[in-house]
């Protein structure tokens, strides 16, 4: 259980100097507590204090990286039940599961989905994250080829499902450095499982028929001195797995139930035959709050909703998604080319970018810092005006790399335009589209 405010107030200098950001040492001590702080905060905490509070100040979930590299993920780490409250850290990973009793054919196919799934949004790229290998022949042989078949066919990290340890032990061999999740460790080979996931320093994922027996079987594993667990209440029905994962979130957050601390996998896939059953629940996981869903396959139209979903559920609300402030060029464009601008909020930007390559006709398109909001919030703000804008044109060098002095601005702020022409004497200011689906026609039109 984790020390509360008080508990932690009576360990600070209590200078309340506010460098932390906090009024008081006391409401510094109360949001540590609550895990919405970080004892990093505080630049007089002495290192032995900092070592009697790492408890209170560490993630009551605590985080889980699967992988090396570039390709590994990390799970875990969350604060909060509502991602209004703060935000979620760590996107569910989805995982597509490839058995050691399929056929060659279908084992190729998988991967080859699993590698091809890749898609940008608003400049995020959104892909799988994980390939869970599973020992159905229970066949050591079968399983370790099988691995070795995967890590030849792609980087992403690996889960390896078995619950014979001898099988996994050809597994981990077979994985090397690969740093992969060893799932799963039950009531019955806790003892065997344990001890190599702590001789290999693996994380380890535990599965129980109930949250009681889950809790026993945490306690037992940390007991052994292995801190990097994934959680699987296991009860493979729908309805039932949805109640468990809410039971585990509230109890590791609300209650500092320590022995729930940890992320979670599911297996919807383990669930259902259906395969539009499937995806949906792995979207219902996906917001509570599954840690790794595994998927039976990953075909574009069941995984692009689903990593766009993760994208939404993961950016943080209380922070616009922005592009960087700047001049892009569309396509090749040269000094004849047209010049249009907008905000730098991430899904204006590759809205209107799309269009204007979508009308093949190449553009420089300016891109104002407006703290990441869309064209009308951002006028209605003050933040999209025309001194902002003329500043943005005066100082971004597009007056040296184009003959012509005609700006295009979005037709939803074309009441700025007389105002914009003020502020830059030597522009024409030309009111562009309302919609973005009408600028290439837009374009063509003002290029002809």
């Amino acid at each position: 259980m984790g020390l509360s405010g008080l508990d932690i107030f009576k360990k600070l200098p209590k200078t309340n100097c506010k460098e932390c950001n906090f009024p008081t040492c006391l409401a510094f001590a109360m949001k540590l507590a609550a895990g919405q702080a970080s004892l990093d905060d505080c630049p007089y905490v002495t290192d032995e204090v900092r070592a009697e509070l790492a408890e209170a100040s560490a993630p009551p979930i605590r985080g889980v990286t699967v992988g090396v590299g570039d390709e590994a993920f990390k799970v875990g780490e969350e604060l909060v039940l509502f991602r209004h409250e703060k935000t979620f850290f760590n996107p569910a990973v989805l995982s597509v599961v490839v058995s050691d009793d399929m056929d060659d054919a279908k084992v190729d196919e998988l991967l080859k989905q699993v590698n091809e799934c890749e898609h940008e949004r608003v400049g995020v790229i959104l892909k799988v994250g994980a390939v869970t290998v599973k020992s159905a022949s229970g066949d050591a042989g079968k399983f370790k080829a099988l691995i070795e078949k995967v890590k030849d066919a792609t980087k992403k990290p690996m889960i390896l499902m078995s619950e014979d340890v001898d099988v996994m032990k050809a597994g981990v061999e077979a994985a090397g450095d690969s740093r992969p999740l060893l799932y799963a460790a039950t009531e019955a080979n806790a003892d065997a499982m344990g001890a190599l996931a702590k001789e290999k320093d693996l994380p380890l994922a535990a599965k129980a028929a109930d949250l009681d027996k889950l809790a026993e079987l945490s306690d037992k594993l940390t007991g052994m001195g292995l801190k990097d667990l994934i959680l699987d209440p296991a009860p493979r029905q729908a309805g039932q797995t949805f109640k468990d994962l809410v039971a585990l979130r509230r109890a590791a957050l609300n209650e500092k139930f320590v022995a729930f601390g940890y992320p979670t996998i599911t297996f919807p896939c383990e669930e259902t035959d259906d395969e539009l059953y499937e995806t949906a629940l792995a979207g219902m996981y996906t917001c509570k709050y599954g840690g790794i869903v595994n998927l039976s396959h990953a075909e574009a139209w069941r995984m692009y909703p689903l990593l766009v979903l993760g994208l939404n559920i993961y950016t943080d609300p209380q922070r616009p998604m922005a592009v960087d402030s700047k001049f892009y060029e569309i396509g090749t464009p040269d000094e004849n080319s047209p010049v249009l601008v907008t905000t730098n909020f991430s899904l204006t930007y590759f809205i209107v970018s799309g269009e204007i390559e979508g009308s093949k006709i190449p553009a420089w398109l300016g891109v104002v810092d407006v703290d990441g909001q869309s064209v009308l919030t951002a006028w209605a703000a003050g933040k999209f005006v025309p001194e902002v804008i003329a500043k943005f044109i005066n100082t971004s060098g597009i007056a040296d790399k184009v003959k012509h002095r005609k700006l295009v601005i979005p037709g939803y702020v074309a009441q700025i335009s007389g105002e914009l022409e003020e502020e830059l004497p030597d522009w024409e200011i030309v009111i562009g589209t309302r919609e973005a689906a009408d600028i290439p026609s837009f374009l063509r039109q003002l290029s002809s």
